[in-house]
Order: C-alpha cells, then sequence, then structure tokens
C-alpha cells in the first residue's frame, strides 16, 4: 500500500471514529496533496508525498513558535495536535550522528568532482546534494547545520 492509500484509508477510519480533529489534519493533508497534483499535472509518488508533509509540519512549528511568542497557548495545542497526526506518516529520522555521517559522505563525494576540499563558499553546492540524498530521511534545518559546521571546521 502506497504513503497515499494509508492516508486515504486513515480518513475513512478516522470518519467511522467521529475523531474530528484527526480527521480535520487528514483532510487538510489530501487537500494538499491534491492541489500539489493538480498544479503540477501528476500523481505523486511515496517521495513527493513525504515531501508535501515536510513543508506541511514546518508550517506547523513555525507556527507553534509565533503562537508561543504571542502567548497564544489554544492555537499551539491546536497546532501541536495537527503535528502529532502528520509525523506519523514521516519515516524514521536519522540521528544528528547519522546526519553528520552522510554529510561527511557528500562532502568527501564533492571534494572529488571539485578536485579540492569544500569551503564555506561551496554550501549552495553541498546542501543541494545533501538534499538530494536526505530528502525525506531528516530535517533540513539539521542537515543545514551539520553543513555549516562540517565546512567552518
Amino acid at each position: 500500500m502506497s504513503l497515499k492509500e494509508r492516508i486515504i484509508e486513515d480518513m475513512k477510519a478516522a470518519m467511522r471514529a467521529k475523531d474530528s480533529e484527526r480527521l480535520g489534519t487528514i483532510r487538510l493533508l489530501t487537500a494538499a496533496l491534491k492541489q500539489k497534483e493538480v498544479d503540477e499535472r501528476i500523481e505523486l509518488d511515496d517521495a513527493q508525498v513525504i515531501g508535501v508533509i515536510d513543508k506541511l509540519v514546518k508550517q506547523r512549528k513555525d507556527s507553534i513558535a509565533a503562537f508561543e511568542q504571542a502567548g497564544r497557548q489554544d492555537l499551539v495545542d491546536k497546532e501541536q495536535a495537527e503535528l502529532k497526526v502528520l509525523q506519523n506518516y514521516l519515516p524514521a529520522r536519522l540521528s544528528a550522528e547519522e546526519v553528520a555521517a552522510e554529510v561527511r559522505a557528500v562532502l568527501d563525494a564533492l571534494a572529488g568532482e571539485l578536485g579540492r576540499a569544500a569551503g564555506p563558499g561551496d554550501m549552495g553546492k553541498v546542501m543541494g546534494a545533501a538534499k538530494a540524498r536526505l530528502a525525506g530521511k531528516a530535517d533540513m534545518a539539521a542537515v543545514s547545520a551539520a553543513v555549516k559546521a562540517a565546512l567552518a571546521g
């Protein structure tokens, strides 16, 4: 069963269970998936579905930070509940050590292509390669931090 099919089945289960909070979040997710399919005129595969979920997760985290700063605990609770539902569809994330190891592998491969060690000016190239390699497996903010640390040191 594809990830998209699993999401649809979970939506049906939430309807049967009358779980309105979970149902609302899953409907929001299916709407985002459908929007991407219509905009790009494609059928999404699992990797693209994970990309959409990642985007929604990032939006929730940004909203939570903004609402906490504004002192709106009611909205923070709502966003955290949505975040929890969305994270159920993401694959297991890599640990910080695993991310650092992957970044080192990307730097080694890039050094071979460039004929020299990558420096701070190569941040864009390294991030592009790391993003392609780690999309859906790691939080890109953690990847960016690991790349900056590796290039600086």
